[in-house]
Parts: C-alpha cells; structure tokens; sequence
C-alpha cells in the first residue's frame, strides 16, 4: 500500500497519514497539495510531506481524495528546512506550512501557468555567462572589505561586515551580487522593514533589471504567488530582496545570502507561530544550500559580534564614509537644565529650533526622530486624574487624531486595535476635558509646522505607511526634496539614505532606555547612531542634536564618540554577571487564559514541572510588562540553558511538558507556546 505522510495548516504536532489509491499513485509527489478528509465531514487542503508503504498499525487509513498539483509546489529543501524551523523554534510543521506559502497556494486553488500574471513576471532567459552590470567602482577602502570579505569566507561561511553608516556596504553588496549570478548563482537580499525595499529596489533594479524579484507582505497575493511559482520554474529570479517571509521561497541554486541591518529586531516574527529570527533561520537555510552569508551593519547585534570575536564568523571593518566624509557631530541637550532656563518650546529646545531654521535656510532637509506614534502616548483628566486604558489589555490608550471623519480623534489600542472616540468630559469627576500627555509623532509633526509654516513636514510610522503606496510615496517625496522635514519612529533609523539631510533631532532618549529589558541599552546606542546616520552623508559633516534628561549617562557619551566597542564591552560584563545572551539561550513558555485565577494555577504547575527538570535555570513564574492582551491573561517562564547544555533533549523535553499540560482537562483551554531567542 502506498502512503502519504501530509502536514496540514493547522497547529497539529503530528504528521496524518493516508493511503493514495493506484490512479493517484503515479501523480503524486513530497512537496505536491492534495485534498484529503479530515474529521467525519470536513475536506481540506495537505501537504504531502513524504510517500512511503508502511501503514501505520492499528489505524484504518482514509484515502487521498485527489491530487491538486502536477509538480510540486515545495521543494524537498524547503521541506528540510521547514522541519528545521519546528524543531528549533518549538513549534508545528503546520504552523510553518501556514506561514510559508502565499495566501493563493493555501486555498487549494490549482496552479496556472499561463495567463496575464505568470507572463508579466516571465522575462527571456539571460545569458549569465556574459553579464555586465552598470556597477560603480568601488573605493580603496571598499575594495580591501571585498577582499576581506573573500578571504574570510575561505575560513568561514559566515562573514559581518560591520561597517560605519554611509560607508557604502550596498555597492559592496552589488558587487558580490554581480559574482554570484556570473556563477550561475541565486542571492537573496533580507532587509528588516518594508519601508527599505523603495530605495534599495530602485538601486538594484537600475542596475540588475528584470533579474531582481521583490517579495513581502505590502504586494498582493497574486504577485506573491507569481514569484513563488517563478522560483519553481527553469527560469527563476536570481537576485531576491524582501523582508523576513523571504526566507520560506523556493530556492534551487542559492549561493549567497546576504542580511542588511542584521541587528534590527524586526527580523524576529513575533506573532503569529513561528516565532522565528530571520537572520538565524536564513544562516541555516544558506548553510543547507551550501550558500555563503554576509551580515552586514554599523551596530551589530551583540550575538553577532560575539560569534565573530569568537572566530565562529568572519569580521571585517570599514570604518570611513564614502567619499571620507565625516561621521556627524552629535551636540547633547540636557533637557532639565533647558526646561529650568525656559529654553523648551513644547518637545523643542532653543538650539534644535535654531538648528532646524538654519538647515532649511540653507536649502537642507531635517529628520525628527520620536520613538512614539499618535498624538500622545496617554490622556488623563486634568482634575482626578482618571486616564483611560484598554478594555481588554493592560495598557493605556493612545490619543490618535489624524483620523477621518473624527474631528477630535479617538482613543486606541496599540495591541488589540481596540478604538474608542474621546469623551468630551472626564467619566470619572465629569470635570475638564481630557488632556494628551506627552508627544508622539503626530503631535511632533503638528508643533513642528507650527514654529515652521513654510516647510513641508511629513510623518514616517506605522499609522502613515498602512499601504504600499503610501511608504512609497512619503520616501520616493523625501528623496525629490518634495518634503523638508520628516517627522518618525524607528522607521527611520534602518539604512534609508537622503542625500540632502544635514540635521537630525533625537527628541527623548527616555523613551528608549527606560524600558524593562536586557537589550534596551544596546537597542538604545543602535537606534540613536543608526538614525545619527542619517545625516550628512554626502557631501558635508551632518549634526545630530540629541535631548535627554541624561546626559551623564556611558552610553550618551558612546553615542557621541560612535564608541561600539566599548559599548559592548561594558554591557556584555554585565550579561556574563547575570547569565544572559549570548552566554546563555533563552526560552520563554507563555502561558494564555481569559480567567486570571486558571493562567495563575497553569503557570505555578508548569514552574513545579520545569524546575523539576531544570532547576535553579527556570525563572518564575511572572507577569510581563503588558500582562493581559486582548482579553487573554498572560504569564511565562524563562528558561536559561547556558553553553554546553544539549539544546536537542531540552528543547524535547519542553515540547512534552507543553503537550502533557495541554492535555490536562483543567488547561485544555489555554494556549500554550514557547519563544525561542525571544527579542
């Protein structure tokens, strides 16, 4: 009897075995869809993971219904590799299944080969062998990383390329790309944020054309399902940028792979499952292709740098700006002592006023870079105090006012989406209106047009880049000098490059060191010199004016002198005092319920049970920051596993403690999932 093992979207920790009847059996093959019973009157869609003529005993096995694919649409590498994911990141075959392929191939909708939306991505098969690319040369200090970088992968196959902003790692990058596709090779190009795909796609597509592919989210199912199935045909794209989903496409000569701003945590997906890092998952994917990897930053992840100090990767420097234009000058503003001087106008000071005013008299652009979206982060009633949270997480609202068709803006969610409209009084005193407290981007946006009318300000976050249009346009805008002053979150600090930016305002470093987490010193130095990076990074030495109620503070001084090195070195003593990354692997269990005292006997009985196994490694249980999110009550466990500890036993040992509390009446209910290298 012919069996297929299948794998459904579904996060099941079994593989479900039908037999496939003789007029199928010479159709189907691992990687095709099929359609299959599940449950007594249910059909779905599987993934035929593997054929085989071992029955399982005892089972009555029910038929393949029929074959959806002629070919398959998963290669036997992705297979391996998704299998990777599941066992590392501790979760489902289904849960990968579900997030890897695009939206159309999950429907069970056959696979068309012709037609207007395969043939616009088909291009004539070029000639590698006799490619010449419009590529500019590289400088002297360019050209010793290249060889560097070369010499390195002969020790290594994983190199950092840990160079200054503006140094020119991007023409580097085009180099090795050029080689690559000369061998024949396939490259894929990982960027952290969508918003970096504009420019860069620009830049390689003037110079690669119809061979560069672009893959993520802001594209629609069709064209996704189109790259998809491009990469399966004899004439796949050989040079692939997209964002972290990237990592799941169908690659069959892949050969470099190379992770730009490696140390954004934006490359970990957080929610849904799989909580994967997309940096370590393409390390692997590259390493089972026999693929060479660069990483490439000026303020490399900690866990980086460490493997490269270690000689586990290979490290290069580049350490000048191209063209040896000079780093920015960054100029420190002690905000208690303006504010004590009255030299604070709202989220300004004095000099970064005076500042900006020179830079747009000059004919310069300015960056404003507040690490808080809305209007403000919290409202409060100016006479009891009363400051409205959400209804069904354990945070408070966050006033928004550019919103259609609400003249006073409304009141929303940050985690659930929960929105509300402002109440015209206080419901608690029924006193004075509620006030915003604070500032986040929008009211940065509005108060900056009002000391500067005549500038053209626009907004770079979450809530003004919603379609691909819209981040398009506000960068493609900046870029033609269309807009002066550009007001924005931390999109702003990964890798965009404006000619004409001569000023950067950091307006409240607070907000990024007071946060409740290890990293948030070195998240703190990455996020203020990426956006640093902005400035000046043509022709003239930029200014960053940086505003802090700290500026006695190791790391503002850091900042100023660029100082990573000893930056990490001060912070990587105190990760080794305290057993934290990279000297030890982390592993959260989240535990989920809508009913508080259920969550809270679940976490102490997993506590009992993981200490048991593990010991005085396990701390907890806890509850985050942000303890309830949509209804559901949230505790965890932290699992410390330091060198030497076998990963592969632990990590079965903590799959079997999730199955067995699942199957406990009292907590079937709940969800339980763990975070592998959680961020």
């Amino acid at each position: 009897m012919c069996c297929a093992d299948v794998v459904l979207p579904v996060p099941l920790p079994e593989l479900f075995t039908y037999y496939v009847p003789e007029d199928l059996a010479s159709v189907i093959q691992p990687g095709c869809r099929v359609l299959v019973p599940f449950g007594t009157k249910r059909t779905t869609m599987a993934l035929v993971i593997r054929l085989h003529d071992v029955p399982p005993a005892g089972i009555e096995l029910k038929p393949v219904l029929s074959a959806i694919d002629a070919q398959p649409v998963v290669l036997p590498g992705q297979l391996r590799f998704w299998q990777w994911i599941a066992s590392y990141y501790l979760c489902t075959l289904g849960e990968v299944y579900k997030a890897a392929l695009p939206a159309p191939l999950k429907k069970g909708k056959e696979v068309r080969t012709t037609g207007t939306r395969r043939a616009r991505h088909q291009i004539p098969e070029p000639d590698l062998s006799d490619l010449h690319f419009p590529i500019s040369p590289l400088s002297p200090a360019q050209n010793t990383a290249l060889d560097a970088i070369h010499a390195g992968w002969q020790q290594h196959p994983v190199c950092l390329l840990h160079g200054v902003t503006s140094s020119g790692k991007t023409e580097i990058y085009m180099h090795l790309i050029e080689e690559a596709i000369a061998r024949g090779e396939q490259v894929l190009f990982l960027l952290p944020e969508i918003v970096l795909t504009t420019q860069l796609t620009d830049r390689l597509r003037a110079v690669f054309g119809g061979l560069l592919g672009v893959y993520h989210s802001k594209y629609s199912d069709g064209d996704r399902e189109a790259v998809w199935l491009r990469q399966l045909s004899a004439r796949p794209y050989p040079l692939i940028v997209g964002v972290r989903s990237s990592i799941f496409l169908p690659f069959q000569r892949l050969g470099l792979v190379i992770i730009d701003e490696e140390h954004e945590h934006s490359f970990k997906q957080q929610e849904p499952s799989p909580r994967y890092h997309a940096r370590d998952a393409a390390i692997m994917l590259a390493s089972q292709h026999g693929a060479r990897t660069l990483l490439g930053s000026a303020t490399p992840s900690f866990e980086s740098y460490y493997n490269a100090r270690l000689g586990k990767y290979a490290l290069v420097r580049l350490t000048e700006r191209f063209g040896q234009v000079s780093l920015p000058e960054v100029e420190v503003v002690d905000v208690a002592e303006a504010r004590h001087k009255k030299q604070m106008h709202g989220p300004f000071s004095s000099r970064l006023l005076a500042a900006i005013g020179e830079a747009l008299s000059s004919g310069r652009q300015v960056i404003l870079f507040q690490n808080r979206r809305g209007y403000a982060p919290t409202l409060a009633c100016p006479v009891c105090g009363w400051a409205p949270r959400c209804p069904h997480c354990s945070v408070p609202l966050t006033l928004h006012k550019r919103v259609r068709d609400v003249a006073g803006g409304v009141m929303k969610c940050h985690y659930c989406g929960f929105t509300t409209v402002v109440p015209d009084r206080c419901p608690a005193c029924e006193g004075d209106a509620l006030r915003g407290e604070g500032f986040g981007t929008e009211r940065i946006e509005d108060a900056i047009g009002k000391h500067f009318p005549e500038a053209r300000v626009a907004r770079l976050d979450l809530d003004s880049t919603r379609s691909r249009k819209s981040y398009e346009s506000l960068i493609e805008d900046f870029a033609a000098h269309r807009t002066d002053i550009l007001v924005g979150t931390q999109m702003l600090t990964k890798g965009l490059d404006f000619s004409d930016v001569s000023l950067v305002g950091i307006l409240s470093a607070e907000t990024m060191l007071n946060q409740p987490d290890f990293r948030a010193y070195e998240r703190s130095f990455q996020l203020m010199c990426q956006v640093a990076g902005r400035a000046g990074r043509r022709d003239a030495r930029g200014l960053v004016i940086l505003q802090t109620r700290s500026p006695k503070l190791p790391l503002i001084s850091q900042v100023i002198s660029g100082d990573y090195e000893s930056m990490y070195m001060s912070e990587m003593a105190e990760r080794r005092s305290f057993a934290y990354p990279p000297f030890v692997r982390l592993v959260v269990l989240y535990m989920k319920h809508r009913n508080e005292p259920t969550v809270d006997a679940l976490a102490a009985t997993a506590a009992k049970r993981l200490k048991a196994v593990f010991g005085n490694r396990v701390l907890g249980p806890e509850e985050p920051a942000v303890s309830r999110v949509s209804s559901f009550y949230i505790r965890r466990l932290i699992v410390k596993l330091e060198q030497g500890v076998n990963l592969h036993q632990a990590k079965d040992l903590l799959g079997a403690l999730r199955s067995e509390l699942l199957s406990e009446v009292n907590y079937s209910s709940a969800q339980i999932y763990y975070d592998v290298d959680p961020l």
